[in-house]
């Protein structure tokens, strides 16, 4: 029997048996559902034929109807199906030349997906027929040659989708930035072990939403969980070989579908819906939801990549090729491709994908993966690039939480710092230094000082403020906190790679051996050195990031790169022992602390001059001594203790009607020597009392014990004390009036009058 597509070559439009077709329209692009039918659209500037291919779900793998796109407009092919229900599944097959020479990979006997697909179900399996080229064939050269065996059978395709849903009075939480605290999740991961969840829902898009999950968001207090990738990828086939899976996620296959494995509900298009009901029920708690998205690289991999998507629909459109070469890829991604944002519909692409997942799914913000590649133009990384300057012309991104990874692996890749207004950035400095100065590096404490007062080195020019830093110390690249103070060294055997794989330099201290141990003595370091470490992010101007599992001091087992660990070594663990919950208390205790106090969430970056002033304002710099620090101490690199006075009663800020607003005075002492010192404490002797909020020697916080100005605080070996100041009550008149403000008392420091 004659496929539609055959019988239009005499009548392009009409009734064809049970299917009418029409001509349709070329926007917007992608399956889009309506009540009359539905309207399909591809863009592809070089084609010279599309088809369409329809599948009923009950049968994946069996074509029911081929449809020839006969008009083109604005090299966009399209139709009209009227009646069409949703729930069917579709992909392209695409006629053109095959040169790969000329970057021309057009070889129809492979099944597309479409790039717009709202969602995408089945999965890839690895066989010779997703290739466009002989595999197995002789040479290196063997990807020029064509091959014509059909890959339908073996690739996931598009689902068309009503995404019709009722959002009731759903409003995005939109925290201020400077107000916000990140959890750096897997949707997965967070919920697979859950057991307090019901089975079917672990691991999943409704675990994640389920009010059990949204109550512990709430009792550790953050504002905003960041999904690791949500957009449909695909699972590699050298990890498959190898008889492995990739958890992370960063192997994109559609930008408008969230990854069906995700989903409880099903992965015929109820994996939309129940993102959607995910989304509203985080908000409804008022936290927001933010997406860490790639769009840097897709799946389809370099010349020896298999054919799924868009190489088969417009592969010199969509990628960066070679210059003078285009049948090879630009890699500054390190995975074999690069997207190519140069050209406007790769451009265009990402745009819609960014505006679909904030209108449609009312997303709150993307963290954009390897985000340099993305900025650069026809050769560098550049603030002025066309991806840029479109998301801040665009009405709708330009208003939600954009937070960039400035760096790829090319040439000039590393960025931060250098993002426009509007943008975030992972601090990659902070983390180090921060890593570095802890382990007892000789680094100094100039540049500590500098990350510890919001990075005002990177972002304190152009318009930008504090918030333009995302502070982590660990994040799912890496060694979790546990790790980072347990392992010297990776240990990431598990992945097949011959420990290969993963950074080897990660500012990493085992503190006496390597991985865990019954000793007690390292294990209390440890925990001490956790606490060290989250104190001073939570203490830190600019953005907090938390990774999941950091707040009870979750393992991987000394594993830096569990990219393939789909299992408990990367899963978030509920049962814990007394010292984990121990830790969690304290993370929590230290995220509520940051939000009732405004000091350490300022918006602007501390007015008084760059680390060390002449003049007290709302920061001071202070030696064990507790008078302020010199010049020597500033430069030398076996300076590791510091003390930093934040003034929260000269605060120059205000709130949203315009109310300034003012906060008590503290003073954070760090020691990262391995050695006990003791600091002087700044004041006016019998008229100034500091209370000891924090000592990361113990747990507990508040402390609740005062210690008296102008005496010596024992700061232990490698620890971190906050403390507030008070006014003692011989200090006050008999209205209650201070008799020497705790500002004057702090502002004589400087003068050298202690009374």
């Amino acid at each position: 029997m004659k496929t539609i597509a055959q019988q239009q070559t005499t009548r392009p439009y009409g009734r064809f048996k049970d299917l009418e077709v029409w001509p349709g329209k070329p926007y917007p692009l992608g399956a889009t559902h309506t009540s009359e039918g539905v309207n399909f659209a591809l863009f592809s500037e070089h084609a010279e034929g599309v088809e369409l291919c329809l599948y009923r779900p009950e049968d994946p793998n069996k074509e029911v109807h081929r449809i020839k796109l006969i008009e083109q407009t604005d090299l966009v092919w399209h139709c009209f199906l009227p009646r069409l229900e949703s729930g069917w599944l579709y992909g392209y097959r695409v006629n053109g030349k095959w040169n790969p020479k000329e970057g021309l990979l057009y070889n129809p006997a492979k099944l597309l997906v479409d790039p717009y697909a709202r969602a995408i179900t089945g999965v890839v399996e690895w066989r010779d027929e997703l290739y466009s080229y002989p595999i197995h064939g002789k040479g290196e050269d063997r990807f020029l040659q064509k091959d014509d065996s059909d890959s339908a059978p073996y690739v996931c395709k598009g689902v068309i989708v009503d995404t019709q849903f009722d959002w009731g009075q759903d409003q995005r939480p939109e925290t201020p930035m400077h107000q916000t605290v990140i959890y750096e999740l897997h949707v997965k991961g967070m919920t697979q072990l859950a057991v307090d969840l019901p089975e079917k829902f672990r691991g999943t898009y409704a675990g994640l939403g389920h009010p059990i999950t949204i109550q512990y968001f709430k009792k550790l207090g953050v504002t905003a969980v960041e999904l690791m990738p949500v957009h449909h990828f695909v699972q590699d086939d050298f990890l498959f070989q190898k008889g492995l899976r990739n958890y992370w996620g960063y192997n994109s296959l559609g930008y408008f579908a969230p990854h069906a494995d995700y989903a409880a509900s099903g992965t015929q298009g109820e994996q939309v819906r129940e993102f959607k009901e995910m989304v509203k029920s985080l908000h409804e708690a008022g936290i927001e939801v933010i997406l860490d998205v790639v769009y840097n690289h897709t799946a389809e991999g370099n010349h020896y990549g298999p054919m799924l998507s868009m190489k088969g629909i417009d592969n010199r459109s969509y990628y960066r090729l070679v210059k003078d070469q285009p049948q090879y890829f630009m890699d500054y991604t390190g995975t074999g491709n690069t997207l190519n944002m140069v050209h406007p519909r790769s451009l265009q692409l990402v745009m819609d994908s960014l505006r679909y997942w904030v209108t449609e799914m009312h997303i709150d913000g993307f963290r954009f993966d390897l985000a340099a590649a993305l900025a650069r133009g026809l050769y560098e990384v550049g603030k002025l690039s066309t991806f840029l300057d479109t998301i801040h012309q665009d009405p709708v991104i330009s208003q939600v939480k954009l937070i960039a990874e400035p760096w790829d692996v090319g040439p000039g890749g590393y960025q931060v710092g250098n993002f426009p207004v509007l943008w975030s950035e992972w601090n990659g400095k902070y983390r180090d230094n921060v890593r570095s100065f802890w382990r007892g590096d000789e680094v100094g404490v100039a540049e500590l000082a500098y990350r510890l007062s919001g990075s005002s080195d990177l972002y304190a020019y152009g318009g930008r403020s504090p918030s333009a830093s995302i502070n982590f110390v660990t994040a799912h690249d890496g060694f979790t906190l546990r790790d980072l103070v347990s392992y010297n060294d990776k240990h990431n055997d598990a992945n097949g790679e011959n420990n290969q794989d993963g950074d080897n330099n990660n500012h990493s201290f085992n503190y006496g051996h390597e991985g865990p141990t019954a000793d007690e003595d390292i294990n209390a370091t440890r925990a001490r050195m956790q606490r060290n470490f989250l104190a001073t992010l939570f203490l830190s101007q600019g953005v907090p990031m938390l990774l999941m599992g950091d707040e009870y001091g979750r393992s991987q087992q000394g594993n830096n790169n569990a990219y393939a660990q789909d299992n408990e070594i990367s899963w978030m663990h509920w049962e814990w022992t007394e010292e984990q919950q121990e830790l969690f208390d304290f993370t929590r205790e230290m995220i509520l602390l940051r939000i009732n106090n405004p000091v350490f969430h300022r918006r602007r970056f501390f007015s008084g001059r760059a680390i060390h002033g002449q003049q007290i304002g709302d920061i001071l710099w202070i030696d064990t001594d507790g008078k302020e620090m010199t010049d020597e101490k500033w430069q030398s690199g076996h300076q590791r203790c510091l003390g930093m006075l934040l003034n929260g009663e000269a605060m120059e800020e205000y709130d949203e009607r315009g109310q300034q607003i003012c906060d008590d005075i503290f003073l954070m002492l760090i020691n990262s020597y391995w050695e006990s010192q003791d600091f002087i404490l700044p004041g006016v002797r019998r008229m100034s009392r500091w209370e000891r909020i924090i000592d990361t020697n113990s747990t507990q916080i508040p402390l609740g014990k005062t210690v008296l100005a102008n005496e010596a605080y024992e700061l232990g070996p490698r620890t971190l004390a906050l403390l507030r100041l008070r006014a003692r009550q011989g200090n006050k008149h008999e209205d209650g009036r201070l008799k020497v403000s705790i500002l004057e008392q702090v502002r004589r420091l400087l003068q050298g009058i202690q009374e």
